[in-house]
C-alpha cells in the first residue's frame, strides 16, 4: 500500500493537479465577477443568475457532464464552432476535464466570495470615496483586501472540488490514460478490477493527502492574512 507510485499512478496524480490548477485559474475570475454581481448589484432576474450558479450543486455530476458534452462537444454549438474556427477540441481532452472541474467548482467558489464581499463595511467604502479615491481604487485597496479570507476560502474549495471531480469529468472527457484519466477516474477504474481495493485505497490516501495539504496551506495563509489585517 505504501510502495512508491507507479508511472501510471504518478501520471494520474500529476494530471489531476494540472486539471485542478487550470480549472482554478479559469474559474476564479468568473467566480469573482459573479460574486461581485450578486453581492453588489440588484437587478431583475437576479434569482435566475443565483439558480444558474448553484445548479451544478444540485444536479447529478453526470448530468452536468452530459450538458457540457451537448454544448462543447464536437457536434455542440460552442464546441463545433471552436473546432472549426480555432481547431480547439474540448471533449475527451484534458482541457475538457479542466472545464468540467471548473464548472463543478464554480458554485463552491462563488458562495464564500459573495459572503466576504457582503461582509465588508459600507462605511469604509464611503470613507475612501469621500477622500477622493476612484471606484477602482476603492475596490482594489479597500474591498478586496478585506474580502481576502473569503477569496482564499473560495480558492481552496475550488481547488479541492476540481481535484476530486469525477462524474462530470468522466462523462465529458472520458478516461483516456495519460490524457483524461485523473486520480478519481483512476480510483474508479481500479475498483472495477479483481482485488483492486488495495490499489484504490492507496490512491485514495494520496488524494486525501493532497487535499489535507491544500487545507493546511490555506489555513496558514488565512492566519497570516488575519494578522496583517489586524495589525493594519
Amino acid at each position: 500500500m505504501f510502495e512508491p507510485l507507479s508511472s501510471a499512478e504518478l501520471e494520474a496524480l500529476l494530471l489531476s493537479l494540472r486539471v485542478a490548477l487550470v480549472a482554478l485559474i479559469g474559474a476564479a475570475p468568473v467566480a469573482l465577477g459573479l460574486a461581485w454581481l450578486l453581492a453588489r448589484r440588484s437587478f431583475a432576474g437576479k434569482w435566475l443568475v443565483e439558480a444558474a450558479v448553484n445548479l451544478p450543486l444540485v444536479l447529478p455530476p453526470v448530468v452536468t457532464g452530459l450538458f457540457l458534452l451537448m454544448i462543447f462537444g464536437v457536434r455542440g454549438p460552442v464546441g463545433g464552432w471552436l473546432l472549426e474556427t480555432f481547431g480547439v477540441r474540448l471533449a475527451f481532452e484534458w482541457t475538457g476535464a479542466a472545464l468540467a472541474a471548473g464548472v463543478m467548482a464554480l458554485p463552491l467558489m462563488v458562495r464564500p466570495l459573495r459572503l466576504a464581499l457582503e461582509a465588508v463595511d459600507p462605511d469604509l467604502e464611503s470613507a475612501a470615496a469621500s477622500l477622493g479615491a476612484p471606484p477602482s481604487h476603492v475596490a482594489m485597496r479597500v474591498i478586496l483586501p478585506l474580502a481576502l479570507p473569503g477569496l482564499l476560502a473560495g480558492l481552496v474549495l475550488g481547488f479541492a472540488r476540481s481535484f476530486g471531480e469525477f462524474g462530470a469529468t468522466v462523462t465529458f472527457a472520458g478516461a483516456i490514460p495519460g490524457e483524461t484519466r485523473t486520480l478519481p477516474v483512476a480510483i474508479y477504474g481500479v475498483l472495477q478490477q479483481a482485488d483492486g481495493e488495495t490499489l484504490a485505497l492507496r490512491l485514495a490516501v494520496v488524494s486525501v493527502g493532497v487535499s489535507v495539504l491544500a487545507l493546511v496551506v490555506a489555513e496558514a495563509l488565512n492566519r497570516r492574512l488575519r494578522t496583517r489585517v489586524g495589525a493594519s
